[in-house]
């Protein structure tokens, strides 16, 4: 006889692992599939070992610059890569592990194996059907692999690498060649100069991170140029021979070579195998609704899978709204319009919201306010004075539209932003909110004055 459940999730990435528990917690039968381990591509292959990398890469440069700050250090300053990857391996393996416990404290039936979807009320995993009333699929993503004539083969002799076979890279590149200027190449390019790799960005597009506000574009641009890396713009990649890669530019190929090659082009939907359920489609990925239902009824897909934002906090909340969906726990819904998204360079950028382009398109009648870092006493006794914030608001009540910070800890003040945008504050609120000083969240209140009439301290 099958076991049978109210909800089975497949998939144990950030969405997956996160709808599983809530689920359980609101006293559902939950079972959650994983064939590999669980946290899925974020916590194993991606934005936590990405960030033990970074933290490395900083501790690095602190040091470094430990003299402008009055404290002396004798001798060369140094690296031990491959500690730094056991740092990394460390940090996962305890996460993971945390993770594997919470799934057990709640009561989740975990099943280690691949999961066949037959429908909306049976799923097979290592030959045993579970019964179920509802599924959600949470198979996340993976990264693309162009089919660039070379590729392949230099990819499967270790040359060619996505994120996730650099991150267990045990000798150190000396040079590195990154296709791709998006979040994941920007990081990358970060963490490898920052040790003393040689570090060219190739991108297609006009600029790096095609989807932040121009001016973050512009300047971290300038910055990560000015820090040595050399970065490449309309540009295309023609072919891979082995550690030479021939790209175009401006009508002209070059060929340049480097130790490794990164391809961050992209990600694409783990959606195969689900064809026979007649799911609505758009290209690779599932289409949903803002409750994360698919066009079959029983069925809903959160986190890359839908294709809607690749961000682990997007999969996470997806994966509570359509949970609470499924067992009428409120009426909450995604507003795609309020997500947030990070990246973690030196500065950090966090946004929210529209760009200026995108307020400009929608035809919306806004104002901008930009504050200087270095208007903020904190930041310049942190000896940190590179960046701004940038607040769009609309004009007739000064609610925020957008937000775009590029500053150290970028990451921790965006939230404010993300709490102003679902409460509908406007930039009178935000000013009226005391903020503790010397902080760095005095950005945020200098930014309101400014929507309002005048910052203070510019």
């Amino acid at each position: 006889m099958s076991k049978e459940y109210e909800i089975i999730v497949v998939g144990g990435g950030p969405g997956g692992y996160v709808a599983a528990i809530k689920a359980a917690q609101y006293g559902a039968k939950v079972a959650l599939v994983e064939k590999e381990v669980v946290g899925g591509i974020c916590l194993n292959h991606g934005c936590i070992p990405t960030k033990t990398f970074l933290k490395s890469a900083k501790v690095f440069n602190t040091v470094n610059k430990s003299n402008d700050f009055g404290v002396t250090t004798s001798g060369q300053i140094g690296f031990d890569w491959s500690k730094i990857v056991s740092r990394k391996d460390g940090v996962v393996k305890q996460l993971t592990g945390g993770i594997g416990f919470l799934l057990k404290k709640n009561g989740v039936d975990v099943y280690n194996g691949f999961g066949e979807v037959k429908s909306a009320n049976e799923v097979v995993v290592n030959g045993e059907s579970l019964k179920t009333k509802n599924v959600i699929i949470a198979t996340g993503s993976s990264a693309i692999v162009p089919p660039i004539p070379g590729v392949k083969e230099a990819y499967e002799k270790g040359i060619v690498v996505t994120s996730r076979e650099l991150l267990n890279v045990k000798t150190f590149p000396k040079s590195i060649v990154i296709v791709g200027g998006g979040v994941i190449g920007v990081e990358f390019a970060t963490v490898f100069n920052s040790f003393g790799s040689k570090v060219t960005i190739i991108e297609m597009m006009d600029g790096i991170l095609p989807t932040m506000d121009d001016d973050i574009r512009t300047a971290y641009a300038k910055t990560l140029k000015r820090d040595g890396i050399n970065i490449l713009t309309k540009a295309e990649v023609k072919s891979v021979n082995d550690h030479k890669v021939t790209y175009n530019l401006d009508g002209k190929d070059t060929t340049i070579e480097a130790d490794l090659i990164l391809m961050s082009v992209g990600t694409r939907a783990n959606s195969k195998g689900l064809e026979h359920l007649g799911l609505e489609m758009d290209r690779a990925n599932i289409k949903t609704n803002d409750y994360l239902q698919t066009n079959v009824p029983g069925i809903y897909a959160i986190g890359d899978v839908n294709g809607k934002f690749m961000l682990a906090h997007v999969a996470e909340h997806e994966g509570i709204t359509a949970v609470q969906h499924i067992l009428k726990k409120g009426h909450a819904k995604m507003n795609y319009d309020q997500i947030p998204s990070a990246i973690y360079g030196f500065p950090e950028i966090a946004a929210i919201g529209l760009t200026e382009k995108e307020a400009k398109q929608r035809g919306l009648d806004y104002k901008v306010s930009k504050v200087p870092i270095a208007a903020i006493g904190k930041a310049v006794a942190d000896g940190e004075k590179e960046g701004f914030v940038k607040l769009i608001v609309d004009n007739k009540y000064l609610e925020v539209i957008g937000a775009h910070i590029y500053a150290y800890n970028a990451t921790e003040l965006i939230s404010e932003y993300s709490v102003a945008m679902a409460s509908e504050a406007t930039a009178h609120e935000i000013a009226h909110a005391i903020h503790p000083h010397p902080t760095l969240s005095e950005l945020t209140k200098e930014a309101a004055h400014g929507a309002i009439d005048k910052a203070i301290h510019i």
